[in-house]
């Protein structure tokens, strides 16, 4: 048999340790799937002290990460630090030029540095994985890279975040408000002490700007992702999506137009009978539409030591075996220069929200707004009757240009009536 590939990790934290604990307890398994033992040798963290779950005996330890790449002895890098930039960067630059093999579940980094690392791994002849880095243990990068790899892909799309996916779920189930739901989940682990990557849509953004690289064949383009994140949905919200037949979502969309390429993230409202409305909990799914293949999903647990762990050991796999494919999919000359869609272009239906003062001429004023920008109502809900106090009124569209919606809710917002911003939620087919 080879001799052991030896990995050297760089973050021991509960994606690390589950790394060490899968290589250890399936051990036989990888061996035989990789033609060779896989071994963690050498690891790097900041406290030594700390009990991680997992015997650290016998491993070469580094106080700084980017020594690790020095080490004659590592044929592998693994990097689990996290963060766009510091010491997590300058590993996997590191390594690269120490033309070694990167592994890593790093989508921040990806997301805003992805292009010149991946041109610098093409240059080193070396393998850059990241499997990892979206979607925990759904295997969606190799979908994407390998598995369509025929395909011109026109969608791609998901549930890309967990903790907003939770506090939705509990939100629609229990029929709570956002900041007590967002508590409970702090309380539970699901969300950090700092919430705000997961909640304000960056996290998901991350990763969409990476399945679009990927997707449409093109270099990553994080800065011109347009998002938005779930502070604003109410219990109100959501009790109205369910009487409209709808369950609302953070998602994350990425699509193919005669324009260019469209990538979003945002709430939205989504056909309660639409196989990714079920996708309830922390559970993530990410739909891919081929022209070939058709439209695919793929669903499961989006985080946690075991799923991440599980993705991090099947790219050591992959290189143990000597399987490598160009980082975003084809060699970079190769990529495409389509331009990116702004979200102005948008077309599409809209739900929105206003809190008026309930009194004769309101909704005329309203609907005369609406007119003016040439957009045209589906439906309309108001429920009950409360002269000179604050009522809900719900308004559906037709399709219509998000340019001419942002006009319109501008003027809507300062109209005397209205006591609170003006709510919208795009509603997003099956």
């Amino acid at each position: 048999m080879s001799r052991p590939l030896s990995v050297g990790v760089a973050g021991l934290g509960t994606v690390g340790a589950g790394v060490l604990k899968l290589l250890r307890e399936n051990a036989g398994i990888v061996t035989a799937r990789a033609g060779r033992p896989i071994a963690v040798t050498a690891v790097s963290a900041r406290d030594r002290t700390r009990d991680r779950g997992v015997d650290l005996g016998g491993l070469r330890w580094y106080e700084d990460a980017v020594a690790l790449a020095a080490d004659p002895g590592v044929d592998v890098i693994v990097e689990l630090i996290g963060g766009a930039n510091g010491p997590a960067r300058q590993l996997v630059q590191a390594g690269l030029a120490a033309g070694k093999p990167v592994v890593t579940a790093n989508k921040a980094l990806l997301a805003v540095h992805g292009a010149a690392l991946g041109a610098q791994a093409e240059q080193a002849g070396v393998t850059l994985a990241f499997e990892a880095a979206v979607a925990g243990g759904i295997p969606v990068i190799k979908a994407l890279r390998e598995g369509l790899a025929g395909n011109r892909i026109s969608k791609v799309a998901g549930i890309l975040n967990g903790t907003c996916n939770y506090i939705l779920t509990v939100m629609r189930e229990r029929g709570r408000e956002f900041a007590e739901v967002l508590a409970e989940a702090q309380k539970l682990g699901y969300a950090e002490a700092d919430p705000s990557f997961d909640i304000d849509g960056v996290d998901a953004a991350h990763k969409l700007a990476i399945l679009a690289a990927l997707a449409f064949g093109r270099p990553v383009a994080f800065d011109e992702v347009h998002v938005e994140g779930i502070r604003h949905v109410s219990a109100l919200d959501i009790a109205f999506a369910r009487e409209l037949g709808y369950r609302i979502k953070l998602l994350g969309l990425a699509r193919r137009t005669e324009a260019g390429i469209a990538a979003r993230v945002h709430p939205c409202m989504v056909p309660e009978a639409a196989p990714i409305a079920r996708v309830d909990g922390v559970f993530n799914a990410v739909v891919a539409e081929g022209d070939f293949v058709g439209r695919i999903m793929l669903e499961g647990r989006g985080a946690g030591a075991g799923p991440t762990a599980s993705a991090v050991v099947a790219d050591l796999i992959d290189i143990a075996r000597g399987r490598s494919t160009p980082v975003w999919g084809a060699a970079s000359g190769h990529l495409s220069d389509a331009p990116s869609v702004p979200i102005g272009a948008h077309v599409g239906c809209y739900y929105l929200r206003l809190m008026v003062v309930d009194r004769p001429g309101v909704i005329a004023d309203v609907t005369a707004v609406l007119r003016d920008q040439g957009i045209s109502l589906e439906s309309m809900l108001q429920r009950g009757r409360s002269p000179g106090e604050a009522v809900p009124v719900v308004l559906v569209t037709h399709e219509t240009r998000e340019s001419a919606m942002r006009a319109a809710l501008d003027r809507i917002a300062g109209l005397d009536a209205v006591l609170e911003a003006p709510t919208l939620i795009r509603i997003e087919p099956a």
